[in-house]
């Protein structure tokens, strides 16, 4: 009986110890948990109504296997190989970077003309089948990336634990991150049909009733559009934010550079610095890959 208490005793501090590591782990990565909401719900509110909850389904699982898929490395990796933490960060800091150039050039130079295209091409039933799945693999892919970083940073929070500790920890938070994220972009993208439910029901109530549901129903629907278009300028913020910041924490030389200006000024700088270089570079080699083949 001794030694089965002695068992209870060692479970229950180890769970005070997964309690306490867990936290100051979410703590750590609210920042970039805040930029995963916006990047997800960004790329995951551009669908018809009818096929979001199925797209956030595909990519809440896209995003579970990309757990799954970087946890066991990123223990080999701590153990084995930490040398290699920085580089597969500055990695994923370039590709977050080019995303959101690539997204803000879009913006400011392609807006009318990217309407004038949607406007004048009516696309077939396997070309919107083909392009809801595009937008999966690349909400999947930013997921990737952002996980990572999730997931590197909450090993740094608990990395003089125990190796049970660390396990249980980064478990927990990566897959907290995926249901929080997606939850929460589910309910965002269903405002509307919320909305437009209240203002059903008001059609039912008393006249007090019937205008304070009528009010609550009318300002979602008005709401979501404007949130989506907050969210998008958000998003992109954000991909530029986490990208740059990357190179900012990891990168002695760029730090003590930005050593004087506020951190996230530097991130942003240094976000489109490596996403402008990134997107030069893409353009030269889609043009020369043209080129030749010609």
């Amino acid at each position: 009986m001794t030694g089965f208490f002695a068992i209870l005793d060692d479970i229950a501090a180890l769970m005070d110890d997964v309690s306490l590591m867990t936290k100051v782990a979410a703590k750590k990565t609210a920042g970039v948990l805040g930029d995963d909401l916006a990047v997800g719900a960004k790329k995951a509110s551009d669908f018809h109504a009818s096929r979001e909850l199925p797209v956030l389904w595909a990519i809440t699982k896209g995003s579970l296997l990309n757990k799954l898929i970087i946890l066991p490395f990123a223990f080999l990796m701590t153990a084995f190989v930490p040398q290699l933490i920085t580089p597969v960060l500055l990695m994923g800091g370039i590709y977050l970077s080019y995303e959101g150039v690539e997204k803000l050039i879009g913006a400011i130079f392609h807006r009318h003309k990217d309407k004038k295209e949607v406007a004048a091409k009516v696309l077939t039933k396997e070309e919107l089948v083909a392009a809801e799945k595009a937008k999966i693999k690349s909400t999947v892919l930013t997921d990737f990336i952002l996980s990572i970083e999730i997931i590197m940073l909450t090993l740094g929070t608990v990395k003089e634990e125990e190796l049970v500790t660390q396990i249980i920890v980064v478990t927990i938070i990566a897959i907290a991150a995926t249901i929080g994220v997606y939850g929460l972009v589910a309910l965002m993208v269903r405002m509307d049909d919320m909305g437009y439910g209240l203002i059903e029901r008001s059609k039912r109530k008393g006249k007090f009733f019937k205008n304070l549901l009528s009010i609550s129903g009318r300002g979602l629907v008005w709401t979501l559009p404007k949130l989506i278009q907050l969210l998008a300028v958000v998003g992109t913020l954000a991909m530029l934010l986490v990208g740059g910041g990357m190179f900012v924490h990891n990168v002695e030389k760029i730090h003590d550079f930005f050593h004087n200006i506020p951190m996230v000024v530097s991130e942003l700088i240094m976000g489109i610095i490596v996403g402008l270089i990134t997107f030069l570079i893409v353009e030269a080699v889609k043009k020369g890959i043209s080129f030749f083949k010609k």
